[in-house]
């Protein structure tokens, strides 16, 4: 049709070339029609993932763009591949520093290409951070990298979701007696508050219903097993109810992820990483889905590591990256339509 325009395609990064960031790209473009999926390109070495691609048996086709503009004329062809060369060669399940610039600079170019708005949201591959820090990487995890790439000035907040559960953490990656000594009212206010405008604005849940989670076990027994939920979590429920969310809590952790509570909320915010990855993990470990909130930009990543262990096989679970892909699109194509709505308002 004339005049037609083409849906933006979304950015993936190269990942750790060393894991199986490379194989899952690859076999994504392979299923693209059985798992309907957008299009997508991958800012990678077309060259080792050609190498790949044969070592693995699939002698999938690589096709090299200049542009996400691209990505449409060679879509049905192959893998479109925005070269981001790699300065040392590619050991499966062997990462090497050296090639660490390389995979910032692929994250680094994802986020500005969707900022451009000529992608329409950031697919991470995983990353193998102990490599990458010592390659000069100063940030705790992707999440962090990429608030500082959008600039955004405050923290950003990390998504787990699967069909059937959503879950934020508030305390992330630091050990279990940390993450009690760190949780405080202001966090788990900010975490819930830009959780309750992520369901409003990119899932189209309106009001969004939050449950918080205790920290302690049958939450502290008013006080008996512990003073959190008394000193930090009641407060931060009671200042979101006058924000005017659609909050409640604190639950028990063990009574809060059966299937009947989990028709009672959109999303559950968790005071530490397992209470959330864990229930989430046993529900649909293969399809769980990890999406940044908070962002100028729609990104998610599958919800597990580099995998070095089968790297370069063609054995890895491509479920969870598929998964990945599917949210981004609806998670953006959702955001246009919020803003579009929004714009409508303001001229009316």
């Amino acid at each position: 049709m004339a005049g037609r325009r083409a849906p933006l395609p979304l950015a993936v990064t190269l990942g750790e070339p060393a894991g199986i960031g490379g194989e899952l790209s690859l076999v994504a473009w392979g299923l693209r029609m059985h798992h309907g999926l957008p299009p997508f390109f991958v800012i990678d070495d077309p060259d080792r993932l050609d190498r790949l691609s044969r070592d693995v048996g699939w002698s999938l086709p690589i096709r090299t763009i200049d542009g996400p503009e691209e990505v449409e004329a060679v879509w049905d062809e192959g893998l479109p591949v925005l070269p981001q060369p790699l300065p040392v060669p590619v050991m499966a399940g062997q990462p090497d520093p050296g090639n660490g610039p390389a995979v910032m600079a692929s994250i680094e170019r994802a986020v500005a290409l969707t900022l451009e708005g000529r992608a329409a949201a950031v697919v991470t591959n995983p990353i193998q951070k102990s490599v990458l820090y010592a390659a000069g990487f100063r940030f705790p995890g992707h999440t962090e990298y990429l608030a500082e790439l959008a600039g955004t000035g405050t923290p950003p907040v990390m998504m787990l979701a699967c069909p059937e559960l959503r879950v934020v953490p508030v305390t992330v990656h630091m050990p279990l007696r940390d993450a009690a000594a760190r949780l405080t009212t202001a966090d788990i206010v900010h975490c819930a508050t830009v959780t309750a405008d992520a369901l409003r604005r990119d899932f189209a849940l309106s009001p969004a219903r939050l449950a918080v989670a205790a920290l302690n076990p049958h939450a502290g027994e008013h006080g008996a097993l512990g003073l959190e939920e008394i000193e930090v979590i009641i407060p931060a429920v009671e200042e979101l109810k006058r924000r005017g969310i659609s909050v409640d809590g604190p639950h028990p952790a063990d009574t809060l992820f059966h299937e009947q509570a989990r028709q009672r909320y959109d999303a559950a915010i968790c005071m530490y990483h397992d209470q959330a990855l864990i229930p989430l993990k046993t529900i649909d470990f293969d399809r769980g889905v990890n999406i940044t909130l908070g962002l100028p930009f729609v990104r998610t990543s599958p919800d597990h590591g580099t995998a070095l262990s089968i790297a370069g096989r063609g054995a890895a679970n491509p479920h969870s990256f598929l998964e990945a892909i599917l949210m981004a699109e609806r998670l953006a194509a959702q955001r246009a339509r919020h803003a579009a709505a929004a714009n409508t308002n303001d001229l009316a």
